[in-house]
């Protein structure tokens, strides 16, 4: 592996992401910490931290990028069924450190999680701040998916999502995307490819293009997160719509 620098303290003095390894794909710099200050840097230059416990905290910035915009979520017609005949309620910064436990959960035969308890009391602080925020799915008033991130201006950074049945968790990132977008967000960063979220209108960006968006998007860092209602509006919504919302 090519060498990557060394981060001291709390520096936010990360190296440009055109500089990140192509080999792991994204690998920027490593150390530093898990500060407030240092995460919100991270996130409004297209970084973010991702190890595990046996591993010294990494900063990725991968090349391209998943991304999608509120407008172009995609719902397939099986999913719009399960929206319109079951019972699921919403809610958002409800149960946010429930949401983390369950997202750093084993997964199938993972041995572990890069999900830490340095990671959790991190985000708990950001969510504290009013940065980092989650989003619950209910069934007979039981959690059974949900999601957490960072939002900054008009773009929220997805971190995880989890699934205790069947598309539980697509329903929250299709509630979030339109919640999102009936609320003035442009943009959510899924970080790198996944099929399950390409199924819902993801796609792939150049790096460059995916900074010049952030620019753009991250200057109006008091934009509001929607409120209750708001959530239960989009889920009713959801159940509505045909297609692409």
């Amino acid at each position: 592996m090519s060498q990557i620098p060394w981060l001291e303290g709390s520096s936010t003095l990360f190296p440009h992401p055109s500089h990140a390894l192509s080999d792991p794909d994204g690998l920027l710099a490593a150390g530093g910490d898990l500060s407030p200050k240092q995460l919100l840097h991270a996130y409004k230059n297209g970084i973010f931290p991702w190890y595990d416990e046996t591993q010294p905290i990494l900063w990725w910035s991968p090349n391209p990028r998943l991304i999608i915009r509120p407008r172009d979520l995609h719902i397939s017609k099986s999913l719009k069924k399960t929206l319109r005949q079951t019972p699921f309620t919403i809610s958002s910064d409800h149960s946010f450190t429930e949401v983390m436990e369950a997202c750093a959960a084993p997964r199938g035969n993972q041995p572990g999680t890069w999900i830490t308890e340095e990671m959790h009391e991190a985000y708990l602080r950001l969510h504290v701040l009013g940065h980092a925020h989650s989003v619950e799915i209910w069934r007979d008033k039981q959690l059974i998916g949900g999601l957490y991130g960072v939002a900054i201006g008009q773009v929220f950074f997805g971190e995880s999502m989890f699934s205790r049945q069947d598309n539980a968790s697509k329903i929250a990132f299709s509630c979030l995307l339109k919640t999102l977008g009936n609320c003035g967000y442009e943009l959510i960063d899924c970080q790198v490819h996944s099929e399950h979220l390409e199924s819902l209108g993801a796609t792939m960006v150049e790096r460059g293009q995916f900074l010049q968006m952030l620019v753009r998007y991250t200057q109006k860092e008091n934009h509001p997160w929607p409120h209750p209602q708001d959530w239960v509006l989009a889920l009713k919504q959801l159940g509505r719509s045909s297609g692409k919302n």
